[in-house]
């Protein structure tokens, strides 16, 4: 196993560390990823640049093709990208529009690739998650824009995870989208009012209103959650489409989780399990949805009732 990260001190701490080739640099090095991708069969593209700073579609578009021209040189087998899920007609946001180009640009590199789109992913350190966690957890009363009613099909990481590992598998003439989803559709409202009902707080009283924009509802995030506005505007944003899956072929052709997808109210109580973790445990010794040391300071937590 190979991963490359800008600062090599940040893996340090890390159980897996160990076996891993670790390779310091910069993504968009055309250098460093001639480094990372030599004698590799499958690379996962997780990268995304959403930040404070803005300018985020241009960067990611610089990456992906970046990217995709390294993977073709190096004669990768396949890539494997985490994107998400989108309407199939209409304008889309900024976020998930550009989810979708990169999605089309690594397609189009000449490797096989792999574009699992998922909404949102129901685990400790999914800023989508935490944005949910921290606005039930503060607000017991709360007015939201009218697109609070648009459906959702989230997702539990645990089968995240297990799409993403069974992609590598895929033979060579799989190029495409691929949606995966958990078994309900729920709209936003639905799922802040179940988080409430899950994490044994009173039921949340929310009134929604015509008016509120997604810029303002961006900076209303912002100040009530701990998830820096960077990455709240753009998923907010995205709240403005229903993300539901169209087709589940990932099924047939991966498999689905054992046992079958994790309903959302399990999906939240294996999230909310370690909260209370203190210090923080290394990932891959518990669920993987529960918060662990390598997740952001603000994940986890938020108390409330």
């Amino acid at each position: 196993m190979r991963v490359v990260t800008r600062d090599a001190s940040r893996l340090a701490d890390r159980a897996w560390v160990e076996r891993a080739e670790v390779v310091e640099g910069d993504a968009t090095s055309r250098s460093t990823l001639a480094e990372a991708l030599a004698d590799v069969d499958v690379a996962y593209y997780l990268l995304h640049s959403m930040d404070s700073d803005g300018g985020f579609v241009e960067r990611d578009r610089e990456l992906a093709r970046t990217f995709g021209r390294a993977a073709f040189e190096a004669e990768v087998g396949r890539i494997v990208y985490l994107s998400g899920l989108h309407p199939q007609e209409g304008p889309l946001s900024d976020h998930l529009a550009s989810r979708v180009e990169v999605g089309d640009l690594l397609m189009a590199s000449g490797v096989p690739t792999a574009v699992l789109q998922a909404a949102v992913i129901l685990g400790s350190g999914s800023a989508s998650f935490e944005m949910l966690r921290h606005l039930t957890s503060r607000l017991p009363v709360m007015v939201t824009p009218k697109w609070l009613e648009n459906r959702i099909q989230p997702i539990a990481v645990r089968d995240v995870l297990h799409y993403l590992v069974g992609a590598a598998d895929l033979p060579p003439e799989v190029n495409r989208t691929l949606d995966v989803g958990g078994p309900e559709v729920l709209t936003y409202r639905e799922m802040i009012t179940r988080f409430a009902r899950v994490a044994g707080m009173f039921p949340r009283t929310i009134v929604t209103v015509p008016v509120l924009t997604p810029r303002l509802a961006s900076r209303w995030v912002g100040v009530v959650t701990p998830v820096p506005t960077g990455l709240a505007q753009p998923l907010v944003e995205s709240l403005l489409h229903e993300v539901v899956c169209q087709e589940h072929d990932v099924d047939e052709l991966v498999g689905p989780p054992p046992g079958g997808p994790l309903g959302y109210d399990r999906a939240v109580t294996d999230a909310l399990a370690g909260d209370d973790a203190d210090p923080r445990p290394e990932p891959g010794t518990v669920d993987p949805a529960r918060v662990t040391a390598a997740d952001p300071p603000w994940a986890g937590g938020g108390g409330g009732s």
